[in-house]
């Protein structure tokens, strides 16, 4: 299973929005900058991720997005669907005509790790991502105070 940059691309422009998000939406330019992403590729994913109601855009002067949803109500599954992104490991697309137009031994498989992968992203919100980078930055933090400390002594 391979996931491509538009998925990938997509989830880190998202959680840049919920970090960041708040009374003021997001420029994409922004997040553009931020994340190292094209703005036109940025554009078509959020164009996207409006039409599925996970975004919401403000025109104009001090416009851009902001989520239209709350932390928890956004899993990781939510936005790689918004941006036609499949998950799939089979090599037929779920369509049983992978081995000569026939269903291949390993089919169960693929499509039991499918299930696998979705649910884990399913399981996965922008508030767990949130939390998880709050967590980064306290621990560098600690580190930081840590190496001053013994630098000190």
């Amino acid at each position: 299973m391979r996931l491509t940059t538009k998925g990938r691309f997509a989830v880190t422009a998202m959680l840049d929005l919920a970090l960041r998000g708040g009374k003021n939406p997001v420029t994409l330019a922004g997040i553009s900058e931020r994340q190292d992403i094209s703005l036109s590729y940025l554009e078509q994913l959020f164009s996207r991720l409006r039409r599925h109601e996970l975004v919401e855009s403000v025109r104009g002067p001090g416009g851009g997005y902001y989520l239209a949803r709350s932390l928890e109500d956004v899993s990781v599954a939510d936005i790689i669907r918004a941006v036609d992104e499949p998950i799939d490991a089979t090599q037929c697309g779920g369509k049983e005509n992978c081995h000569d137009e026939h269903r291949c031994l390993t089919h169960d498989l693929w499509t039991g790790l499918n299930a696998h992968i979705y649910d884990y992203l399913a399981n996965v919100t922008l508030a767990t991502l949130v939390a998880k980078q709050d967590e980064c930055k306290d621990k560098v933090l600690q580190d930081r105070r840590t190496s001053k400390m013994t630098l000190a002594a």
